[in-house]
């Protein structure tokens, strides 16, 4: 059935108008990015469909070109501005950072981690500058490497801090396997950063291991 048959209170577009995009849930909100349908499926079950055949919205956000065009109802111009929209929210919750306290608002520094690195297909480390405030300097990638481990010095990560005069760093790496839990080796490099960090003052706050759906803290487990 079209959507336009639809009562209008029903019709993503309007709903959102008149109640606010929250009220949405995710089909409907991929429909009215996708403003069209395909012969005999409206916006709404295309949507539908696709957020099934690619998981989730965060694995359809990740999707790379040639899977994302593989799909009927989808192509170039509607990956272009998908990744804009993705890049502009990442963007907006980097600009949240710089002027409020990171710890403060957690979800925002986990939402940031997942937009960012969370569907990686390598490992990728990240390192977030705070000022004395807690307020963001600077946030780098600072190490790339495989399916199943980065590679980390400490030594890079000190030099950088210093560079950038912070007083305080979150870390975070993406595991591309999807399962968030930290390995023991993940522990370890923690504790021997934030021991190297002590020497010249600077404080780990902590240490996300991150995924498209989650964000683990090390913090909030009690292990910094």
């Amino acid at each position: 059935m079209s959507i336009a048959s639809w009562p209008e209170s029903e019709r993503p577009r309007e709903k959102l108008l008149s109640q606010g995009a929250a009220t949405l849930n995710d089909s409907e909100l991929l429909a009215i990015f996708l403003r069209t349908g395909i012969k005999g499926v409206n916006a709404v079950e295309l949507a539908r469909r696709l957020l099934q055949e690619f998981g989730s919205l965060s694995a359809l956000l990740a999707a790379p070109l040639p899977a994302f065009k593989a799909k009927q109802g989808l192509g170039e111009a509607k990956y272009a501005q998908l990744m804009a929209c993705t890049e502009l929210a990442r963007r907006a919750l980097s600009e949240q950072l710089k002027l409020g306290d990171a710890l403060s608002s957690p979800q925002q520094v986990r939402d940031y981690l997942r937009l960012s690195i969370g569907r990686r297909e390598v490992e990728t480390f990240v390192v977030i500058f705070l000022s004395a405030q807690n307020r963001l300097i600077e946030v780098e990638e600072v190490f790339k490497g495989t399916l199943t481990e980065t590679r980390v010095y400490p030594r890079e990560v000190l030099r950088r801090a210093l560079r950038h005069n912070a007083a305080a760093l979150i870390i975070a790496h993406n595991h591309p396997s999807g399962v968030s839990e930290p390995s023991s080796a993940d522990r370890v490099l923690t504790d021997t950063l934030k021991r190297a960090l002590e020497l010249v003052d600077i404080r780990l706050l902590d240490h996300f291991v991150v995924t498209g759906g989650h964000a683990e803290s090390f913090a909030e487990r009690g292990w910094l």
